[in-house]
């Protein structure tokens, strides 16, 4: 009894005590959530378990606009075991409509970087970093899981892992890979599917939007199906040949299919070139028809799947009959007639080459394999569409098919526009056609107040305060920041207000609530020389402004004249055709007599309008 009080048995006790007192203090209300050990015993297998590691707190990708659903980390301002303190930055993060500075509430120390520099498409609340408070080891953290974090290790595959091999597709499936919609397209985008799973397909209807490197195109079917899995969500970029959608013959059960484990494009062979030369399949198919016996190409409309077809087996579409919408040919003819004639694929410009006399054709068991047009390097260079682009371009193609625009012209003398500018400018007081043009549609706005409204939920909302926003173009994109109170401002504030706002974003510096909210649009290219033009609706807005060039005309009496276009887009929804003419008639006036302007009366409407 005496050794083992005296020796090692007794300090396991000891141990075994201490590990059980720790246990009890879980169960307090008030548990300690920390324990201080020497750093010596921090480095034992103590410090990684689970009584000692530290729950962090989680930060996830914030909201930066109304509009921002996914958001890219382009720096990280803190590194892991920085201090952080309230209103410091602890990234820059691009949004839909900028760069923008994500900043800190509390106080803490950031722990772990979840999300690194440079990914993109990081959905809004999706967890990216963890920060603990000041006086806890940011180093034993532990993930929302429980588990320590510990220094990621990139999975590779096991060198004796026998692949997996995937489930036969059910017959009537159909798995649909990205296509092809322009000859230098290499990947896309969905912006939008037009279908929903379960919708029935029609031969020509339109299931997707895609964006290329050239435009946003419909991405149509010619086969009659039922879209029954989407495999790749809207707003993901895909490489072409890449599967996107699963469908099924009409009367087909959907939940039967086979969803494909692995949708990247692969280099195996097909399936007709997979098969022996001698085997019955093979030997059963016969050359198709010369070049020169077939007949010349129809007027028929056919798609690029068609095509391909057409070319792959060295057919003309006068030789094949359409059956789809009037003058359409679709792909189950063209394969129905190859299937009744037991035709076989050429090879690439066998079908262009004349057949020699008596020389019979034989079938090719060579894999088809397509020669680029060109010898030589490609001339086209595809460049990547940022975040900012990419949420433009489904915005302004939600506007243009989801709002019904409809337009009014008027032009306007700005001859005495011109000489009250020149006498501003003979004072020192520098402002710019587009000045004047902002301050005079905030007027407008304040006689014509149904003009300055927004649709939301199927309503029109009638807006008291009157923020004019100004397109500015930068190389990320076309951004709309706000001119807050513009009736109430001068010449010179609103040309300082819109001068700085340009210069942040061109800078990428805007604040959210730069950008944030507006009632009015104004799209101003007249510096470009741009005579007239329309523009796109910003939603929820119901109008928005296109302002051209200043040009020399003769009136009526054979004099010179200055006329400026200007085009109302407007929502008929929310706003009629006369409401648009009283706000256009109401705006040539204010800008050609623009010496009222130079008046201070914004403020004492408003006044009077209360």
């Amino acid at each position: 009894m005496k050794s083992s009080r005296r020796g090692r048995p007794l300090k396991m006790a000891q141990m075994v005590r201490c590990r059980v007192g720790l246990l009890s203090l879980r169960s307090l209300k008030n548990p300690v959530s920390r324990i201080i050990l020497p750093e010596k015993y921090q480095r034992l297998c103590f410090h990684t378990s689970w009584l000692l590691n530290v729950k962090g707190k989680e930060v996830l990708m914030p909201s930066l606009s109304p509009t921002m659903e996914t958001g890219t980390i382009v720096k990280w301002m803190k590194k892991e075991g920085d201090p952080i303190q309230p209103g410091d930055a602890l990234a820059d993060i691009q949004t839909d409509k900028a760069v923008m500075t994500f900043e800190m509430d509390d106080e803490g120390t950031l722990a772990k970087i979840v999300v690194p520099e440079g990914t993109k498409d990081i959905k809004v609340g999706t967890l990216i970093a963890l920060t603990v408070e000041p006086d806890e080891d940011w180093k034993s953290v532990e993930m929302p899981g429980g588990t320590a974090v510990s220094a990621p290790t990139p999975s590779a595959p096991s060198a004796g892992a026998a692949p997996v091999q995937e489930a036969e597709p059910p017959a009537g499936q159909v798995n649909v890979a990205m296509p092809a919609l322009s000859p230098t397209m290499t990947s896309g985008t969905i912006v939008k599917w037009l279908k929903k799973e379960g919708d029935e397909i029609s031969p020509g209807d339109a299931i997707a939007d895609i964006q290329t490197d050239k435009a946003v195109m419909t991405f149509e079917m010619d086969e009659e199906a039922v879209l029954a899995k989407i495999l790749v969500e809207e707003g993901s970029q895909v490489e072409v040949g890449q599967l996107i959608a699963v469908t099924v013959e009409r009367g087909m059960d959907p939940k039967s299919i086979v969803i494909p484990t692995a949708t990247k494009p692969s280099a195996k062979p097909t399936a007709s070139a997979s098969k022996p030369a001698g085997s019955p399949a093979a030997s059963s198919k016969v050359s198709s028809p010369s070049a020169g016996s077939q007949p010349p190409p129809s007027g028929q409309v056919y798609g690029l799947a068609v095509k391909r077809l057409l070319e792959e087996y060295g057919l003309s579409s006068g030789s094949v009959k359409g059956t789809g919408r009037p003058n359409r040919l679709l792909k189950s003819d063209v394969l129905s007639y190859i299937q009744q004639n037991n035709l076989q694929r050429v090879e690439p410009g066998a079908a262009a080459a004349p057949a020699k006399a008596g020389a019979p054709s034989t079938p090719s068991a060579q894999p088809r394999v397509s020669a680029p047009r060109k010898s030589g390097p490609s001339t086209y260079r595809d460049l990547e569409i940022s975040n900012i682009r990419a949420v433009i371009a489904k915005r302004l193609g939600e506007s243009k098919r989801d709002i019904p625009h409809s337009y009014a012209t008027v032009d306007v003398r700005i001859d005495k526009l011109t000489e009250t500018r020149e006498s501003l400018k003979s004072e020192g007081i520098k402002v710019s056609v587009n000045d004047f043009v902002t301050k005079a549609v905030a007027h407008a706005l304040l006689q014509c107040p149904d003009i300055n409204s927004l649709y939301k939920n199927g309503q029109t909302v009638r807006m008291q305060n009157i923020d004019v926003c100004v397109a500015a173009s930068t190389p990320a994109g076309l951004i709309t920041p706000i001119v807050f109170n513009t009736v109430s401002k001068s010449l010179s504030d609103i040309s300082k207000d819109i001068r700085t706002l340009v210069g942040k974003a061109s800078e990428g510096t805007l604040k959210p609530n730069e950008i944030q909210g507006g009632t009015f649009t104004i799209s101003n290219l007249g510096m470009l020389g741009i005579k007239e033009f329309s523009a796109i609706i910003n939603p929820p807005q119901t109008a928005i402004l296109a302002v051209g060039t200043g040009r020399e005309v003769l009136d009526t009496a054979l004099r010179r004249v200055s006329l400026m276009s200007t085009t109302l887009s407007y929502d008929s929804r929310a706003i009629d055709e006369d409401q648009a003419g009283d706000f256009l008639a109401v705006l040539r006036s204010i800008l050609e007599d623009p010496a009222l302007l130079t008046v201070g009366r914004g403020q004492q409407a408003m006044r009077h309008r209360r």
